[in-house]
């Protein structure tokens, strides 16, 4: 029978142990590796639920795992977009050859559940992760990962705490940067496009930007601020509806650079000048930003040295190099930010 027939039966995970002995895949997984605050009852339950399936642990890549191969995860979910996964990876893939570590990239879905999900992530055999947002701020996610043992980095949390490691940069203040630098251009009409509500870092931008209207003596203008999720599509849509109003804005500031790009694009088929009667800026810097046209003006996030730092921090805790010891406390690293100014960004037309 060949090696990949599709008529042999697949061997039983640890999630179908879990489901067999009515647990949860971290308190399965709990019960295998003789973890304590497990009960005897359920240990039972787990050790009946392998003879049942005739389960076997492979013990030989969890070993690997955290030897002889090092691995860390690197996850994502369905809201994280292209451009900004593509920077995560090009950071982490950057540190991982010096450090002798193995890379694996897990998709979350969606609609998986938390157990599901550190069930997932447990099978991987990883020593540690790296989880951008929103994961990150999913706390029954970090606390199952750390229960099941794995070592977990967060990038840019909603909120730093002492449990959780942390690499992140200023959101809001790096958005108040941006929306001042158009004020001082002589905008006062500044539209703004958000992120997903999903993405804590949308908010701090959002903040930002009242905060900078506010410093400025500038009233709030809700018909200004339009919804978006971060994507090129979300962008489209936001900028028609700015820009078929009767009285349009002088400059978008749109939350992430695939949104500013779509907010281009309307402008362009709406034969609307940028940036001669409309500015429009970004937020991350991705290599988008500099490949459409006019070049976006936007805010540098450092997110390929982000993920290249959260790599550095998990191996420095998993296997401490030579005399060096892993510290007891987890490290918040808060990187720069920088207004990046290129093409698509002017004083506003006269009279406006």
């Amino acid at each position: 029978m060949s090696r990949h027939d599709p008529s042999r039966p697949k061997p039983p995970t640890l999630h179908d142990v879990a489901q067999r002995a009515g647990v949860s895949a971290m308190t399965a997984s709990r019960a295998l590796n003789g973890k304590p605050r497990v009960s005897a009852e359920t240990r039972e339950a787990v050790a009946a639920a392998v003879a049942e399936l005739g389960y076997v642990p492979n013990t030989s890549a969890r070993m690997l795992a955290g030897r002889t191969v090092r691995r860390i995860a690197l996850l994502h979910g369905g809201a994280t977009t292209s451009a900004y996964l593509g920077e995560l990876l090009l950071g982490a893939l950057d540190e991982a050859p010096a450090r002798n570590v193995h890379l694996t990239v897990e998709q979350c879905p969606d609609r998986a559940t938390m157990p599901e999900l550190v069930a997932q992530i447990v099978e991987a055999h990883v020593a540690g992760v790296i989880l951008p947002p929103p994961l990150c701020d999913r706390a029954e996610l970090v606390e199952g990962l750390t229960a099941a043992g794995i070592a977990v980095v967060a990038i840019a949390p909603d909120r730093e705490t002492e449990a959780l490691a942390s690499v992140s940069t200023d959101d809001r203040g790096a958005a108040y940067e941006m929306t001042r630098h158009l004020i001082e251009l002589g905008h006062r009409r500044i539209a703004l496009i958000e992120g997903t509500s999903r993405h804590r870092s949308s908010t701090r931008r959002r903040h930002g930007y009242v905060d900078a209207l506010r410093d400025h003596d500038m009233a709030l203008e809700q018909d200004l601020i339009e919804a978006g999720d971060f994507s090129y599509r979300s962008g489209l849509i936001a900028a028609e509806r700015l820009l078929g109003r009767a009285e349009r804005p002088t400059a978008i500031f749109a939350c992430n650079d695939d949104m500013a790009a779509a907010a281009v694009t309307i402008a362009h088929q709406m034969k609307i000048s940028v940036p001669g009667e409309l500015s429009i800026c970004g937020f991350d810097d991705t290599p988008l930003a500099d490949a459409i046209w006019p070049r976006l003006t936007t805010i540098r996030q450092p997110i390929k040295e982000m993920s290249r730092k959260a790599m550095a921090i998990l191996c420095t805790r998993l296997w401490p190099d030579g005399q060096d010891e892993a510290s007891a406390d987890p490290e918040h690293l808060r990187l720069p930010f920088e207004l990046r100014r290129r093409q698509s960004d002017a004083v506003p037309p006269i009279g406006q």
